[in-house]
């Protein structure tokens, strides 16, 4: 077997030397300022990208390269389901989610459809996108929250494209600034609202699954935030009673098997 590490830094790293430890052949990508990098180095063999979001040069690279593996890492493209598609076209096994899981839980009003269809419970919010301020308005008459409200892109995630708003004199502002973070980083189109939960913690449950079986590998707390993107992850998550952690499982695993 032939792996392509499609990413840079340490998560390349771990990839690759966890490869190694498998006796994988690996291939790394580089932007050409990265050329001199760790990921580069320990890579049996380093092709250079335009781009880490070059989807159709990166998925090139890994077919003249040999490679029957493609390993996103995390950020840049490892949410793309184009990128998921274009392995797939290619004959390429994509190291991650499906395409259609992958559009599935990235369209955050979609996923939050499926969550409640399943029984787990979301925070109060619109069912669809808004297409404007009032359109927000509307929607938060039709939930019954109230303000403090947190704005969110429906193809948001890493705390991109979310603006807290206290306040209905700032909404306006906030929809639009919104919006300008959607177009600017290329997330999926389209405005929801949710009550904001001000003294909430930010609990994540990791999965693991192969296309048959999902499991859970415990969780980890988020809840160290600057400007909503995290600084500190601990795990296992302190002062979570046993009975909400058992649910934490129990609900994550039924959204990683629908």
């Amino acid at each position: 077997h032939t792996l392509l590490v499609a990413n840079r830094g340490e998560i390349a790293v771990r990839i690759l030397r966890a490869a190694a430890e498998l006796d994988v052949r690996t291939v790394a990508v580089y932007e050409p300022a990265d050329e001199a990098s760790l990921h580069v180095a320990l890579a049996g063999q380093a092709l250079a990208v335009p781009s880490y979001l070059d989807t159709h040069r990166i998925v090139s690279a890994a077919a003249e390269a040999g490679c029957d593996m493609l390993h996103p890492g995390y950020g840049f493209l490892s949410e793309s389901a184009g990128l998921a598609d274009a392995c797939d076209e290619a004959g390429i096994s994509f190291v991650g989610p499906t395409a259609s899981t992958i559009r599935k839980l990235g369209d955050k009003v979609a996923a939050r459809q499926l969550a409640q269809q399943l029984g787990v419970p979301t925070a109060a919010g619109s069912a669809a996108p808004c297409d404007s301020p009032a359109g927000v308005r509307a929607a938060m008459a039709g939930a019954g929250i109230h303000y403090p409200v947190m704005l969110k892109a429906v193809g948001g995630g890493g705390g991109r494209g979310m603006r807290p708003v206290a306040r209905d004199e700032a909404l306006d502002e906030a929809f639009a600034a919104c919006q300008r973070e959607c177009a600017a980083v290329g997330l999926l189109g389209g405005v929801f609202v949710e009550e904001l939960l001000p003294a909430a913690r930010h609990i994540e449950v990791q999965l693991l699954g192969d296309g048959a079986e999902v499991v859970h590998l415990y969780e980890r707390d988020c809840s160290v935030q600057r400007r909503r993107q995290k600084q500190v992850e601990t795990s296992p998550a302190r002062n979570l009673p046993s009975s909400l952690r058992e649910r934490l499982f129990s609900d994550a695993l039924a959204i990683g098997s629908a």
